[in-house]
């Protein structure tokens, strides 16, 4: 398996607790508190190391949270890469409302970034990135002080290099690099949601989203481009060739940490040697046991054994 480095440079100290009914302006008595290591990276490496893989996990912490989040890193198995933030690690809260199912989910700030700190950071993530063609992962939101084109210049930052990037973000970084580089990473994800907003059409059917993702392809803002489509799957577009994966059909519990696992199961198959097919039925699979797991939890191995045969990639 070819070394995998992931990246998160606004980790978050993850709390995901319940209530029976959501209501405001009074104490409402929460369920026992559930707290993991989360942030875009970090999920990905979990889920990695769920499905019985190896990552390193590349992360910028702070202050007592960020010591918190450390140990949890450390408990959870993983090999953590450490980077000194300017300043104290976030904190998200996940709460469930038990009479309606519904989730809330508030996402406190993290530290701001300098220009120096950014600078840093850079030269750290080029250190301690693979050396054998492996992966690098950049998935979820920037540090605050962060200008939409980082990860672009990260992508820059590998030009002579064998590293493969593989990117999941959101909101101005995603439409930076959206719009063509002269050196994109090698897989760029987004959910359908997003895909409709840079498309600024609706992408009703599998075919509509697909054919989106071969125009961003031809348009230089990856090898690979994938969009996921929730229950209905996703779809995938590289040079020549559109395909998408059927989702298994399961009773969805919580959707945080869906996207993040998909990212994970299908980058630790390209690591194991599988095809660009195989990637994708491992993260189509790895998405659909994550969002039968409660709160913050991700996917767990034996729902990802059994759902697996459900995933099946077809040509579009």
């Amino acid at each position: 398996m070819r070394d995998i480095l992931t990246v998160t440079l606004n980790p978050a100290l993850d709390l995901a607790t319940s209530v029976a009914h959501m209501q405001a302006n009074v104490k409402l008595r929460c369920g026992p508190p559930e707290m993991d290591p989360g942030g875009g990276g970090l999920n990905v490496s979990r889920a990695i190391r769920l499905l019985g893989g190896e990552s390193r996990a590349f992360v910028s912490i702070g202050g007592d949270t960020g010591q918190a989040l450390l140990k949890l890193l450390h408990d959870f198995g993983l090999t953590p890469v450490v980077h000194d933030a300017p300043g104290e690690t976030r904190q998200s809260l996940a709460v469930t409302d038990l009479s309606s199912h519904d989730q809330f989910r508030f996402m406190l700030p993290g530290p701001d970034w300098s220009r120096g700190d950014i600078d840093n950071v850079r030269r750290a993530i080029r250190e301690a990135a693979p050396t054998d063609g492996g992966f690098l992962v950049l998935s979820g939101s920037g540090p605050s002080g962060a200008a939409p084109d980082l990860y672009a210049r990260i992508c820059q930052d590998f030009a002579d290099t064998d590293v493969k990037i593989v990117l999941d973000t959101s909101g101005p970084t995603l439409a930076h690099l959206a719009a063509g580089q002269e050196k994109p990473p090698f897989v760029l994800r987004m959910d359908g949601h997003e895909a409709e907003e840079l498309a600024r059409r609706p992408l009703a059917s599998r075919k509509d989203s697909a054919l989106f993702a071969h125009t961003l392809v031809g348009r230089g803002a990856a090898e690979v481009v994938i969009v996921a489509r929730d229950a209905d799957g996703s779809v995938l577009a590289v040079e020549g060739r559109l395909i998408h994966v059927a989702a298994a059909k399961v009773d969805v519990v919580s959707k945080v940490g869906a996207g993040d696992s998909y990212m994970g199961a299908f980058t630790m198959a390209l690591a194991q040697g599988k095809s660009l097919d195989e990637a994708m039925s491992y993260g189509a699979c790895a998405a659909s046991a994550a969002v039968m797991s409660p709160g913050t939890q991700l996917c767990a191995k034996e729902d990802f054994d059994r759902l697996l045969p459900e995933c099946v990639v077809t040509e579009l």
